[in-house]
């Protein structure tokens, strides 16, 4: 590995540190190496040397989470044990030395950072297309109390006088598959509030609206985990929502639509 003394001392310590105990690489190109650097540094591998976990698991995440693999998205689903990871996991979990049981965990939590982000930023994006939605097909205020604070246990605030509306935005990307988490704060304020609405928001790829469709308040309630004991309460679930529970449009906007504005507001 002679060529490592043209490359800046920074790098070559990087480098060096990086794959100490891995004589396999020394056979590596310049070329390879210095794509495997760029592929690092994008990655942020080169940033922490001293992390307590190993290389190659490091490695793994990076691949994993920088790979576009279509099954990541619902790896929660389709892979559900050591024996379900997919064969392009298996592959790279070999080649960098990981057992089946950890390339899992690996595949695990990748998969809980990669979805916490992904829900986070179209979440946003659906609550915020949603709103200016409403505004245009009504001529009351719209409010998205959830761009400042997150203490209503709704997003969105519909100020119509007779018609109020309280809408917990959940937004996805997914086809044919509506699932999301409902925090107990949610939950107990689509108990006690007659106003509150659950809303699904389908966006495109791009994060245009798509589609608008309603879930009732009966059928959220008879899904929720029930607390079973004293010192047990349950705090946030997940439901996973069948075509037949969902209702197409926000029907209960139906009064407060402007002529030839419904679109996507408006119930089949």
């Amino acid at each position: 590995m002679r060529w490592l003394e043209r490359l800046p001392s920074s790098s070559t310590a990087r480098c060096r540190a990086l794959f100490t105990n891995h004589a396999d690489f020394s056979d590596l190109t310049p070329t390879q190496y210095e794509a495997a650097y760029s592929w690092l540094g994008e990655n942020g591998l080169l940033k922490d040397l001293v992390s307590s976990a190993a290389v190659g698991e490091r490695v793994f995440r990076a691949a994993l989470a920088s790979s576009g693999a279509p099954w990541l998205p619902d790896a929660d689903l389709l892979v559900r044990g050591p024996e379900e990871l997919p064969e392009d996991a298996l592959r790279a979990a070999e080649a960098l030395g990981i057992p089946e049981n950890e390339a899992y965990e690996q595949v695990s939590a990748v998969w809980g950072k990669v979805d916490t982000e992904a829900r986070a930023l179209i979440g946003s994006a659906g609550e915020l297309a949603l709103v200016n939605l409403i505004a245009e097909a009504t001529d009351v205020r719209v409010e998205h109390v959830a761009a400042y604070s997150d203490g209503f246990g709704y997003d969105i605030a519909v100020h119509a006088r007779r018609q109020p509306l309280h809408i917990e935005a959940k937004s996805t990307v997914r086809r044919g598959r509506v699932t999301f988490y409902l925090s107990r704060h949610e939950y107990e304020t689509m108990r006690r509030d007659p106003a509150w609405q659950l809303v699904v928001v389908h966006l495109t790829r791009d994060l245009d609206i798509a589609a608008v469709a309603s879930v009732a308040a009966e059928w959220i309630t008879a899904q929720v985990p029930q607390d079973t004991g004293p010192f047990g309460r349950w705090e946030a679930c997940r439901l996973d929502v069948p075509p037949d529970a969902v209702v197409p449009g926000i029907p209960r906007l139906a009064p407060l639509l402007g002529a030839g504005r419904a679109g996507l507001l408006q119930s089949a």
